[in-house]
C-alpha cells in the first residue's frame, strides 16, 4: 500500500504556514514564515499588511515544502486548508492557494477549522492519544472547554463570553508597555514577580458554568495600573504580571479539572497558542498528577499557528468520508 500525503496550508492570522503529513501522524515538513517583527512595530496585527505578506510567502513556501519532502504536486493525495476562523484577507490567501493546488493537481480538498486544528496538534505530539478526552483550547481569540468524543465529533461545554485568555494577555501587556505579542512577554516577566502581590478577581460566572470571561480581569488590571500612575506610586511590573497570570490560570485550571471529573474521562489535552504558557502547563500538569489524569500538550512549535495541525485535521475528516466543495468560502467567525 502506497503512502498517503496531505499538504496543509494555514494563513488565518499573521503566520504563513505549509506542512506535509505522511499517512496518519508522520509529520515530514512543517514550515512557518512569521510576521511578528513587522506587526510588533504597530503593537498588534494589521490585517491589510498580514494578507499582503501572505501573498508574498505562500507560493514559495509550498514549493519549498515539496522540495524538502522530495515530492511533486502529483504525489500529494489531499489538500487541507484553513477556512476559519481568522482574518478575512489572510484566510482568502490561503484558501485560494489551496483551491488552486487542488484543481491543478486534481486532488480532493478539505476546509479545516483552525480551532479544531489546535486540538489535533496533540495527535502529532502524542502518537498514543485517542478520543475520548477533554481538551482546553486557549488562543488569542478563543477559549474553549471541549469533550472530544471521536476524531471528528466535538461537544463544546464552555467558551469565552467576551475577551479570550490570549486576548487579555495582549491587552494587559500593551498597557504595561511590554509590546506584542503579549503572552510570551507576560509569562517571562511573571517568573520574576510575586503572584500574591495583587488580588485580582477570579471570574467563575454562574454556579456550575464552564464558560469564561476575562474582560473584567483585564479591566481590573488596567484600572489598578491607572490608579498607581495617578497617585505617583511606583509599582512592580513583574508582580502585576504574576498576579494577573495566576488569576487567568486559576480559572482555567479550576474549570478544566471540574469538567474532567464530571465527564469521567481520564485524559486532558491542552492546546492553542496559550498552551505554550509555562505557568498554565505546570499548574495543569500538577493538578492532573494529583487526580490520576493523563495530561497531554503539544510541543511549543505546534502550540502557535502551524499547518501541521491543519494537515492532521484534514486527514481525519477525509478518512471520515468528507470532501469540501471547490467553491468553499472562508468563515472568519467560525466556531468549533
Amino acid at each position: 500500500m502506497s503512502d498517503f500525503y496531505t499538504i496543509g496550508i494555514e494563513t488565518s492570522c499573521d503566520d504563513s504556514c505549509v506542512a506535509i503529513l505522511k499517512n496518519e501522524r508522520d509529520l515530514i515538513v512543517n514550515l512557518i514564515s512569521s510576521q511578528i517583527d513587522i506587526h510588533t512595530l504597530f503593537g498588534g496585527v494589521v490585517p491589510e499588511i498580514a494578507s499582503r505578506k501572505h501573498l508574498e510567502a505562500i507560493n514559495p513556501l509550498i514549493e519549498k515544502a515539496l522540495t524538502d519532502a522530495k515530492l511533486s504536486y502529483s504525489d500529494i493525495d489531499l489538500v487541507s486548508v484553513t477556512k476559519g476562523p481568522g482574518l478575512m484577507g489572510s484566510l482568502l490567501v490561503g484558501i485560494s492557494a489551496g483551491k488552486a493546488l487542488s484543481l491543478a493537481a486534481n486532488k480532493p480538498m478539505i476546509g479545516a477549522n483552525h480551532m479544531e486544528g489546535h486540538i489535533c496538534a496533540n495527535y502529532l505530539a502524542h502518537k498514543d492519544l485517542e478520543p475520548p478526552f477533554v481538551t482546553l483550547v486557549v488562543s488569542g481569540g478563543h477559549t474553549y472547554l471541549v469533550k472530544v468524543k471521536s476524531y471528528t465529533d466535538y461537544e463544546v461545554i464552555g467558551k469565552t463570553r467576551d475577551d479570550a485568555a490570549g486576548e487579555s494577555y495582549d491587552k494587559v501587556a500593551r498597557k504595561m508597555g511590554l509590546g506584542y505579542p503579549g503572552g510570551p512577554k507576560i509569562d517571562k516577566l511573571a517568573k520574576e514577580g510575586n503572584p500574591k502581590s495583587v488580588d485580582f478577581p477570579r471570574v467563575m460566572l454562574e454556579k456550575d458554568s464552564y464558560d469564561f470571561s476575562f474582560s473584567g480581569l483585564k479591566t481590573a488590571v488596567i484600572n489598578y495600573i491607572h490608579q498607581m500612575e495617578q497617585k505617583n506610586i511606583d509599582f512592580n511590573k513583574a508582580d502585576i504580571a504574576a498576579s494577573f497570570q495566576d488569576a487567568v490560570v486559576d480559572v482555567l485550571v479550576d474549570k478544566s479539572m471540574r469538567l474532567i471529573k464530571e465527564s469521567g474521562y481520564d485524559k486532558l489535552a491542552l492546546s492553542g497558542g496559550v498552551a505554550a504558557n509555562s505557568r498554565l502547563r505546570g499548574r495543569l500538569e500538577e493538578a492532573c498528577r494529583e487526580n490520576d489524569i493523563k495530561f497531554y500538550y503539544p510541543h511549543i512549535e505546534l502550540c502557535t499557528d502551524n499547518a501541521a495541525m491543519i494537515a492532521m485535521t484534514g486527514y481525519l475528516h477525509y478518512q471520515a468520508g468528507e470532501v469540501s466543495d471547490k467553491f468553499m468560502k472562508v468563515y472568519p467567525n467560525l466556531e468549533i
